[in-house]
């Protein structure tokens, strides 16, 4: 599939800003599966835009954008062509041994709830692990609500269980801290997803989460549909929770009477040939 990605952030200040310092993850990488055959970013902001790579290995952009301005906007797209690989993730950058993805975060820390509900799945996979993976991805797909108004960006993985609603971001968060728990690596990834009931127009990227099973090596699950990634799915970031994967992270100096949107369309390209 040739998939169309534009992402636009946009943000409008009562009072202007005097200067706004950013970190983008926005830009997808090549792997088997994915190859990335045009990508840009555009800052509406006379600024420089420079190019790095995170300790997870994610392309960066940063940049710092000197005002006084009442709005400021953020633009990347470009083309990606992607190939159904069941899930698998072979081919991608990695910084780290599989262990470092069972440390826990502030977002991702288990509770009783979250034990349990490991647990149980485990117990009804017997002992195996990718079994295991695919019973939590069923469980938490048929057990949560999908509600954009019930959680926040600082939602915790064991708040968004008890409450049984939550976005792909707590999704996500939840099957990493139950993956955790059992002693399974896991790692949250930020990107896009283009969706098959012809909608295209969407309000934030897309997030799912990698677990490591020692026979396949990372392997991914999109908790919020229910199903290992597809060739729908764009990778762009990975990291131990949404803070390290976060699409735009940034500071601002004045600027009082912030007001951000986002838009993202996702849709499929047409396939050019030449003669």
């Amino acid at each position: 599939m040739r998939i169309r990605i534009s992402h636009l952030t946009s943000y409008r200040y009562e009072t202007p800003a005097t200067s706004v310092i950013q970190r983008l993850r926005l830009t997808p990488r090549n792997h088997d599966g994915q190859y990335v055959a045009r990508w840009r970013i555009d800052v509406s902001a006379d600024c420089r835009l420079d190019q790095h790579e995170d300790a997870f290995g994610n392309i960066t952009h940063s940049f710092t954008a000197e005002g006084p301005f009442s709005e400021l906007t953020v633009t990347a797209e470009g083309e990606v062509e992607t190939r159904d690989t069941q899930g698998i993730v072979r081919g991608a950058v990695e910084r780290f041994p599989p262990s470092l993805y069972l440390r826990e975060t502030g977002l991702t820390g288990p509770d009783a709830g979250i034990e349990a509900f490991a647990a149980a799945s485990r117990e009804a996979a017997g002992g195996d692990i990718l079994k295991l993976l695919h019973l939590m991805l069923e469980r938490l797909h048929d057990e949560m609500t999908y509600d954009t108004g019930a959680t926040y960006a600082s939602t915790t993985a064991a708040q968004a269980l008890a409450l049984k609603r939550g976005v792909c971001q707590d999704f996500s968060h939840i099957f990493i801290s139950a993956c955790r728990s059992l002693g399974i690596p896991a790692r949250y990834v930020g990107g896009y997803f283009h969706r098959d009931d012809g909608v295209s127009e969407q309000d934030s990227g897309h997030a799912w989460a990698e677990a490591y099973v020692p026979e396949l090596g990372w392997v991914a699950f999109d908790g919020a549909n229910g199903l290992c990634a597809t060739d729908a799915h764009v990778r762009v970031a990975v990291g131990l929770d949404y803070l390290g994967a976060a699409p735009l992270r940034g500071t601002r100096y004045g600027g009082a009477g912030e007001a951000r949107a986002v838009k993202v369309h996702v849709d499929q390209a047409t396939w050019q040939t030449q003669s």
